[in-house]
Protein backbone atom coordinates (compact mmCIF):
# COMPACT_ATOMS: atom_id res chain seq x y z
CA UNK A 1 0.00 0.00 0.00
CA UNK A 2 1.47 3.72 -0.67
CA UNK A 3 4.01 4.75 1.84
CA UNK A 4 4.12 2.09 3.99
CA UNK A 5 7.44 2.20 6.14
CA UNK A 6 8.35 1.00 9.38
CA UNK A 7 7.88 3.38 12.59
CA UNK A 8 10.49 5.41 13.91
CA UNK A 9 11.97 6.42 17.23
CA UNK A 10 15.31 8.01 18.43
CA UNK A 11 18.28 5.87 19.87
CA UNK A 12 19.05 8.33 22.38
CA UNK A 13 17.28 10.93 24.99
CA UNK A 14 17.94 14.46 23.83
CA UNK A 15 17.44 17.84 25.82
CA UNK A 16 16.21 21.40 24.61
CA UNK A 17 16.11 24.06 26.93
CA UNK A 18 14.77 27.99 27.37
CA UNK A 19 12.20 30.07 28.41
CA UNK A 20 8.39 30.29 27.39
CA UNK A 21 6.94 33.35 25.00
CA UNK A 22 4.37 34.15 26.89
CA UNK A 23 4.94 32.94 30.54
CA UNK A 24 9.25 33.85 30.56
CA UNK A 25 9.31 30.52 32.76
CA UNK A 26 12.63 28.49 32.18
CA UNK A 27 11.99 25.14 31.21
CA UNK A 28 13.52 21.91 29.90
CA UNK A 29 12.51 19.48 26.94
CA UNK A 30 13.94 15.71 27.44
CA UNK A 31 12.77 13.71 24.32
CA UNK A 32 13.32 10.13 24.79
CA UNK A 33 12.82 6.46 23.03
CA UNK A 34 9.27 4.94 23.31
CA UNK A 35 8.61 1.36 22.26
CA UNK A 36 6.35 0.89 18.74
CA UNK A 37 2.68 1.71 18.85
CA UNK A 38 2.98 4.88 21.70
CA UNK A 39 3.03 7.62 19.36
CA UNK A 40 3.75 10.77 20.93
CA UNK A 41 3.26 11.34 24.33
CA UNK A 42 3.94 14.44 25.94
CA UNK A 43 4.82 14.19 29.63
CA UNK A 44 4.48 16.92 32.88
CA UNK A 45 7.45 15.88 34.64
CA UNK A 46 7.59 18.81 36.99
CA UNK A 47 4.60 17.58 38.43
CA UNK A 48 3.04 14.69 41.04
CA UNK A 49 2.88 11.75 39.61
CA UNK A 50 4.35 12.82 35.94
CA UNK A 51 0.59 13.14 34.27
CA UNK A 52 0.77 12.29 30.72
CA UNK A 53 -1.10 13.73 27.59
CA UNK A 54 -1.15 11.79 24.06
CA UNK A 55 -0.06 14.44 21.38
CA UNK A 56 -3.47 13.77 19.50
CA UNK A 57 -6.65 15.82 18.40
CA UNK A 58 -8.89 14.33 21.15
CA UNK A 59 -6.50 16.92 23.76
CA UNK A 60 -5.92 19.66 21.47
CA UNK A 61 -6.95 23.14 21.30
CA UNK A 62 -5.24 26.07 19.10
CA UNK A 63 -5.99 29.15 19.86
CA UNK A 64 -4.91 32.71 17.67
CA UNK A 65 -1.13 32.66 18.44
CA UNK A 66 -0.16 28.69 19.63
CA UNK A 67 -1.23 25.36 19.59
CA UNK A 68 -2.04 23.65 22.89
CA UNK A 69 -3.03 20.36 24.28
CA UNK A 70 -4.49 19.28 27.84
CA UNK A 71 -5.61 16.12 29.48
CA UNK A 72 -6.26 16.73 32.93
CA UNK A 73 -3.50 18.29 35.22
CA UNK A 74 -1.33 17.47 31.93
CA UNK A 75 -1.42 20.94 30.17
CA UNK A 76 0.69 22.24 27.67
CA UNK A 77 1.17 25.44 25.32
CA UNK A 78 2.60 26.17 22.56
CA UNK A 79 3.33 22.45 21.07
CA UNK A 80 3.27 23.17 17.15
CA UNK A 81 7.18 23.60 17.30
CA UNK A 82 8.13 20.52 18.35
CA UNK A 83 5.26 18.71 17.49
CA UNK A 84 6.49 19.98 13.56
CA UNK A 85 10.21 18.74 14.37
CA UNK A 86 8.88 15.14 15.22
CA UNK A 87 6.18 15.22 12.57
CA UNK A 88 8.95 16.36 10.12
CA UNK A 89 11.57 13.86 10.80
CA UNK A 90 9.05 11.03 10.74
CA UNK A 91 9.29 10.49 14.23
CA UNK A 92 6.44 8.28 15.57
CA UNK A 93 6.91 7.23 18.94
CA UNK A 94 8.19 9.24 21.54
CA UNK A 95 8.27 10.24 25.27
CA UNK A 96 8.73 14.06 25.63
CA UNK A 97 9.07 14.67 29.46
CA UNK A 98 8.86 18.72 30.11
CA UNK A 99 9.46 20.90 33.02
CA UNK A 100 6.55 23.59 32.96
CA UNK A 101 3.45 24.43 30.90
CA UNK A 102 4.58 25.85 27.85
CA UNK A 103 7.12 25.25 25.82
CA UNK A 104 10.37 27.14 25.17
CA UNK A 105 9.70 29.86 22.44
CA UNK A 106 14.07 29.06 21.70
CA UNK A 107 14.25 31.54 18.30
CA UNK A 108 10.66 31.13 17.43
CA UNK A 109 11.65 27.74 14.97
CA UNK A 110 11.66 24.14 15.07
CA UNK A 111 15.81 24.60 14.83
CA UNK A 112 17.02 23.67 18.05
CA UNK A 113 14.42 20.34 18.18
CA UNK A 114 15.37 19.08 15.21
CA UNK A 115 19.39 19.31 15.79
CA UNK A 116 18.79 17.74 19.07
CA UNK A 117 16.67 15.10 17.68
CA UNK A 118 18.92 14.34 15.13
CA UNK A 119 22.04 13.84 16.70
CA UNK A 120 19.88 11.69 19.41
CA UNK A 121 19.64 9.42 16.12
CA UNK A 122 17.06 7.43 14.59
CA UNK A 123 16.18 4.15 15.10
CA UNK A 124 13.76 2.17 12.68
CA UNK A 125 10.82 -0.05 14.66
CA UNK A 126 9.39 -3.65 13.94
CA UNK A 127 6.07 -2.16 13.46
CA UNK A 128 4.86 -0.86 10.10
CA UNK A 129 3.16 2.33 10.31
CA UNK A 130 0.02 2.91 7.98
CA UNK A 131 -0.50 6.47 6.50
CA UNK A 132 -3.51 8.33 5.66
CA UNK A 133 -3.89 8.35 2.28
CA UNK A 134 -6.25 10.66 0.80
CA UNK A 135 -8.53 9.61 -1.58
CA UNK A 136 -10.94 13.01 -2.27
CA UNK A 137 -10.44 16.33 -1.93
CA UNK A 138 -12.23 18.33 0.58
CA UNK A 139 -12.18 22.34 1.63
CA UNK A 140 -12.36 23.61 5.13
CA UNK A 141 -12.87 26.92 5.79
CA UNK A 142 -12.58 29.41 8.61
CA UNK A 143 -12.18 32.83 9.22
CA UNK A 144 -11.46 34.38 5.85
CA UNK A 145 -8.54 31.24 5.64
CA UNK A 146 -9.29 27.82 4.34
CA UNK A 147 -7.50 24.17 3.92
CA UNK A 148 -7.52 22.66 0.61
CA UNK A 149 -6.70 18.93 0.85
CA UNK A 150 -6.56 16.37 -1.83
CA UNK A 151 -4.59 13.12 -3.19
CA UNK A 152 -1.14 12.96 -4.26
CA UNK A 153 0.03 12.23 -7.64
CA UNK A 154 3.14 10.46 -6.67
CA UNK A 155 3.05 9.11 -3.29
CA UNK A 156 4.20 11.86 -1.44
CA UNK A 157 3.34 14.98 1.37
CA UNK A 158 2.87 18.62 -0.48
CA UNK A 159 2.79 21.38 2.06
CA UNK A 160 1.96 24.58 0.78
CA UNK A 161 0.44 28.38 2.24
CA UNK A 162 -0.22 31.53 0.90
CA UNK A 163 0.35 34.27 3.20
CA UNK A 164 -1.51 37.82 2.07
CA UNK A 165 -2.33 39.78 4.79
CA UNK A 166 -3.68 42.95 2.49
CA UNK A 167 -2.17 45.66 0.91
CA UNK A 168 -1.43 47.56 4.13
CA UNK A 169 0.52 45.01 6.04
CA UNK A 170 3.94 45.61 6.37
CA UNK A 171 4.63 41.63 5.65
CA UNK A 172 3.88 41.28 2.10
CA UNK A 173 2.17 38.96 0.00
CA UNK A 174 4.20 35.14 -0.14
CA UNK A 175 4.01 31.69 -0.94
CA UNK A 176 5.85 28.83 0.11
CA UNK A 177 5.52 24.84 -1.41
CA UNK A 178 7.50 21.84 -0.18
CA UNK A 179 7.14 18.51 -0.77
CA UNK A 180 7.96 16.79 2.53
CA UNK A 181 11.05 14.61 3.45
CA UNK A 182 13.33 14.60 6.56
CA UNK A 183 15.68 16.14 4.49
CA UNK A 184 13.75 19.11 3.20
CA UNK A 185 11.82 19.71 6.81
CA UNK A 186 15.25 20.11 7.96
CA UNK A 187 16.76 22.25 5.50
CA UNK A 188 14.02 24.35 4.07
CA UNK A 189 10.84 24.65 7.37
CA UNK A 190 12.60 23.58 11.18
CA UNK A 191 14.60 27.09 10.40
CA UNK A 192 11.80 29.55 9.59
CA UNK A 193 10.76 32.01 12.96
CA UNK A 194 7.20 32.78 14.52
CA UNK A 195 6.87 36.74 13.28
CA UNK A 196 5.06 39.42 14.89
CA UNK A 197 4.39 42.89 13.47
CA UNK A 198 6.14 45.78 15.34
CA UNK A 199 2.62 46.54 16.07
CA UNK A 200 1.25 43.44 17.87
CA UNK A 201 4.48 43.59 19.32
CA UNK A 202 3.81 46.62 21.41
CA UNK A 203 0.38 45.67 21.90
CA UNK A 204 1.29 42.22 23.46
CA UNK A 205 4.24 44.14 25.23
CA UNK A 206 1.63 46.66 26.71
CA UNK A 207 -1.08 43.90 27.85
CA UNK A 208 1.83 42.40 30.06
CA UNK A 209 2.45 39.57 27.89
CA UNK A 210 6.04 38.40 26.69
CA UNK A 211 7.73 41.35 27.98
CA UNK A 212 11.36 39.55 27.99
CA UNK A 213 11.25 38.38 24.46
CA UNK A 214 13.53 40.47 22.47
CA UNK A 215 14.26 40.99 18.42
CA UNK A 216 16.51 38.06 18.55
CA UNK A 217 13.55 35.49 20.04
CA UNK A 218 11.42 36.31 16.50
CA UNK A 219 10.95 37.98 14.11
CA UNK A 220 9.65 41.87 14.51
CA UNK A 221 8.91 43.75 11.08
CA UNK A 222 7.99 46.62 10.72
CA UNK A 223 7.80 48.93 8.21
CA UNK A 224 11.36 47.88 6.96
CA UNK A 225 11.41 44.42 7.66
CA UNK A 226 12.52 42.79 10.30
CA UNK A 227 13.21 45.41 13.52
CA UNK A 228 17.47 44.32 14.24
CA UNK A 229 17.43 41.08 12.36
CA UNK A 230 17.42 39.70 8.98
CA UNK A 231 15.10 37.27 7.52
CA UNK A 232 16.44 33.73 6.72
CA UNK A 233 14.56 33.05 3.78
CA UNK A 234 13.20 36.00 1.23
CA UNK A 235 9.53 34.22 1.70
CA UNK A 236 10.14 33.08 5.81
CA UNK A 237 6.79 34.15 7.19
CA UNK A 238 5.34 31.50 4.69
CA UNK A 239 8.06 29.04 5.37
CA UNK A 240 6.47 29.14 9.45
CA UNK A 241 3.62 29.32 8.72
CA UNK A 242 4.01 26.09 6.59
CA UNK A 243 5.96 24.57 9.98
CA UNK A 244 2.71 25.55 11.52
CA UNK A 245 0.34 23.58 9.34
CA UNK A 246 2.72 20.18 9.56
CA UNK A 247 2.71 20.77 13.63
CA UNK A 248 -0.49 21.24 13.61
CA UNK A 249 -2.19 18.21 11.04
CA UNK A 250 0.75 15.88 13.07
CA UNK A 251 -2.03 15.78 16.03
CA UNK A 252 -4.54 13.54 13.60
CA UNK A 253 -1.84 10.80 15.09
CA UNK A 254 -0.77 9.07 11.71
CA UNK A 255 1.40 9.83 8.70
CA UNK A 256 0.17 11.68 5.61
CA UNK A 257 0.27 11.12 2.18
CA UNK A 258 -1.67 14.08 -0.37
CA UNK A 259 -1.82 17.82 -0.59
CA UNK A 260 -2.04 20.42 1.50
CA UNK A 261 -2.56 23.78 0.75
CA UNK A 262 -3.45 26.86 3.36
CA UNK A 263 -4.81 29.82 2.34
CA UNK A 264 -4.45 32.79 5.44
CA UNK A 265 -4.93 29.64 7.84
CA UNK A 266 -4.00 29.61 11.34
CA UNK A 267 -3.86 27.54 14.62
CA UNK A 268 -7.68 27.01 14.79
CA UNK A 269 -8.77 26.49 10.83
CA UNK A 270 -5.42 23.88 11.01
CA UNK A 271 -6.83 22.02 14.08
CA UNK A 272 -10.23 22.00 12.59
CA UNK A 273 -8.42 19.96 9.28
CA UNK A 274 -6.02 17.79 11.90
CA UNK A 275 -9.95 16.30 13.15
CA UNK A 276 -11.27 15.82 10.15
CA UNK A 277 -8.06 13.99 8.88
CA UNK A 278 -8.10 11.91 12.20
CA UNK A 279 -11.57 10.65 11.52
CA UNK A 280 -10.70 9.54 7.97
CA UNK A 281 -7.89 7.96 9.18
CA UNK A 282 -10.12 6.12 11.92
CA UNK A 283 -12.74 5.26 9.09
CA UNK A 284 -9.67 3.72 7.35
CA UNK A 285 -8.59 1.56 10.03
CA UNK A 286 -11.76 0.29 10.39
CA UNK A 287 -12.34 -0.15 6.10
CA UNK A 288 -8.45 -1.85 6.37
CA UNK A 289 -9.79 -4.49 9.61
CA UNK A 290 -12.48 -5.51 7.80
CA UNK A 291 -10.48 -6.98 4.83
CA UNK A 292 -9.92 -11.10 5.38
CA UNK A 293 -5.98 -11.61 7.12
CA UNK A 294 -6.08 -8.38 8.01
CA UNK A 295 -5.69 -8.40 11.97
CA UNK A 296 -2.46 -9.97 11.08
CA UNK A 297 -1.17 -6.76 10.13
CA UNK A 298 0.06 -3.99 13.07
CA UNK A 299 -1.08 -0.63 12.44
CA UNK A 300 -0.66 2.10 14.64
CA UNK A 301 -3.63 4.00 16.71
CA UNK A 302 -3.97 7.88 15.89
Amino acid sequence: MMGIRNEHTIASCCEISGRGYWSGKDVRVTCCPAPAGTGIVLVRADLPGQPECPATTQYATGISFRTNLANGPATFEMVEHLMAALAGLEIDNCRVEITAEELPGLDGSSLAYVDALQEAGLVIQAATSQPLVIRESFRIEHSGGYVDVSPSTNNESTFEYSLNYGPDSTIREQKFRCVQTPLTFARQVASARTFVTAEQAQQLRASGVASHVTHQDLLVIGDDGPVDNQYRFRNECARHKTLDLIGDLSLAGVGLIGQFSSVRGGHQLNGMVAVRLAQLAHQQRLTHHSIPFAGKRRNRAA
